[in-house]
């Protein structure tokens, strides 16, 4: 596998919910550990980020959250919770939602990351209109996986709308509900960041990428 190294900054994916504990949560810390599998010394060329539209700041992940990310063979670790504000909704390179309200609000804050902002479940379903055989040039990881990205909001126009594109909040609910939404969290994130993996120059894909 390449080390490939990136000569712009690290390509930022933004994940986000409304606590920052459960959801987003997860997804952050399940992506950095599926990339650093994927990616071994080359993962910091895309560097996985979270916050909440109404925070719990400073807080660790939900119990139950990490005991479901536990099982799937990651931790939680120094994981606190962080409120979504202009700065960190300007700054990513790629912002996927739990929720149409999460995106709504990512664009409240900055307008201009329209093109690259997608609910979870939307940006999943983009990368398939796309295919496999799309594949964005550039000099490194991170400005191909920039290139992607352009892909998916240029395949917009092409998707079916659908009526329900959110991952259901478990704060409140039973560990199992905790699992049903971990699984769909992992379901739909590990293609998409699979897909960024094989961006890396000498990666070989893997099965789950394009799953």
């Amino acid at each position: 596998m390449s080390a490939e190294r990136p000569d712009q900054p690290a390509f930022t994916v933004l994940l986000v919910c409304t606590g920052n504990i459960c959801r987003s949560a997860l997804a952050e810390r399940l992506g950095r550990a599926f990339l650093a599998q994927r990616l071994g010394q080359a993962a910091d060329a895309v560097r996985l980020v979270s916050a909440g539209t109404r925070a719990v700041v400073d807080s660790a992940m939900h119990p139950d959250s990490a005991l479901v990310l536990q099982g799937f063979g990651a931790v939680a670790g120094d994981f606190r919770a962080r409120q979504l504000d202009e700065r960190i909704a300007a700054g990513a390179d790629l912002t996927l939602t739990m929720t149409r309200a999460h995106r709504r609000e990512v664009l409240r804050l900055a307008p201009r990351a329209l093109q690259r902002t997608f609910t979870l479940r939307e940006a999943a379903d983009l990368l398939q209109l796309v295919g496999p055989e799309v594949r964005p040039t550039g000099k490194d990881l991170p400005e191909r996986a920039r290139g992607l990205v352009k892909e998916l909001a240029g395949a917009r126009s092409r998707r079916t709308a659908v009526t329900d594109d959110d991952v259901r909040d478990p704060i409140g609910a039973p560990l199992e509900v905790h699992e049903e939404v971990g699984e769909l969290i992992a379901a739909v994130l590990l293609p998409i960041l699979g897909r960024l993996a094989d961006l890396n120059r000498g990666a070989v894909p893997a099965d789950s990428a394009s799953s």
